[in-house]
């Protein structure tokens, strides 16, 4: 006798308002099927319109993911949408993807031998209405590094050190970066599972 194929009662696949091949892996390796979306939304200027109406830095996350949320679920009526997003603090400065080798360079020379945050939220929605959410945060600590080992790490990791907030990847070459880490994996690459499964099955969308 074989199991279910998969532990999602959504009928139909999970709407996945976002781009991040990370996050699609995170919930195809937990069996949830998915239909990726990309939101058009214009991200610096809602960022902008929270910290300016006084929301704090780490908040931005779920703002994000809510406007992308809610940009992609009218469009798609009965299906179950989910967007994330994440933001990376560091001593009250907010950092992005870098633009470019050299941003991604002097990114990491800023962490370096600091601990910064991340929050990483999601939203859940359906026909245009807010059905969950939620926000976790991890802290990392990034050791010293010289000058010359950035700028070897930044060539040695191409793409990835422009794809992602800080300028790295912790499931790759990333890893070597950090002395400490505390926190979920998952909250760190981009998606908090635990409790994103968890809202699922208040909802009985995923066994």
């Amino acid at each position: 006798m074989t199991g279910p194929a998969t532990f999602w009662r959504g009928g139909a696949p999970l709407v996945l308002a976002s781009g991040s091949a990370t996050r699609r892996q995170l919930l195809e390796a937990a069996a949830i099927p998915v239909d990726v979306i990309r939101p058009d939304v214009d991200e610096r200027a809602i960022e902008a319109d929270f910290l300016a109406m006084g929301g704090p830095p780490a908040g931005v996350a779920a703002a994000l993911a809510e406007a992308k949320a809610l940009s992609v679920s009218p469009s798609h009526p009965g299906r179950m949408v989910l967007a994330a997003d994440q933001m990376l603090i560091c001593e009250g400065r907010p950092f992005h993807k870098p633009e470019g080798a050299a941003a991604a360079r002097r990114q990491i020379a800023m962490l370096a031998g600091r601990k910064h945050e991340l929050t990483s939220a999601f939203t859940l929605a359906r026909d245009g209405r807010i059905i969950g959410r939620s926000a976790s945060s991890a802290v990392l600590a990034m050791r010293p590094l010289t000058p010359g080992f950035i700028r070897d790490y930044v060539a040695l990791a191409g793409p990835a050190a422009t794809s992602s907030v800080g300028g790295y990847q912790l499931e790759g070459l990333g890893i070597h970066l950090f002395e400490a880490i505390d926190g979920d994996h998952s909250t760190i690459l981009g998606l908090p599972m635990l409790s994103l499964l968890a809202t699922l099955r208040e909802l009985d969308l995923v066994a």
